[in-house]
């Protein structure tokens, strides 16, 4: 398996949610230079701006950091768990239904 930097993590979730820098940057509310930066690998986003581009990009720090053991289930379980309010009880049963469906 192949480990992916902070930087290379944002750059995925960028691109996933067809955002622009400029978007993230008014999203967050940090400058575009700054996400540039972290965009390029010349920083690594720590602190207060880590937990405003995860909130920004829908995800957890740990995910931005590379922290999370199985980080494609705990990504997908962060999400349901983020979104679950919204989710209809149809929407929630389709969604189990899948998760534990055989190939």
């Amino acid at each position: 398996m192949k480990v992916r930097t902070t930087t290379q993590r944002m750059k995925e979730l960028i691109s996933q949610k067809g955002l622009s820098q400029k978007q993230l940057a008014k999203i967050s509310g940090l400058t575009e230079s700054t996400i540039s930066h972290y965009v390029r690998g010349e920083r690594v986003p720590r602190g207060v701006n880590l937990i405003k581009i995860a909130k920004a990009l829908d995800t957890t720090t740990d995910y931005l950091l590379g922290n999370e053991e199985n980080e494609d289930f705990d990504y997908v379980k962060s999400l349901i768990a983020r979104n679950s309010s919204r989710m209809t009880n149809d929407e929630k049963t389709t969604l189990v239904k899948l998760l534990f469906e055989d190939d």
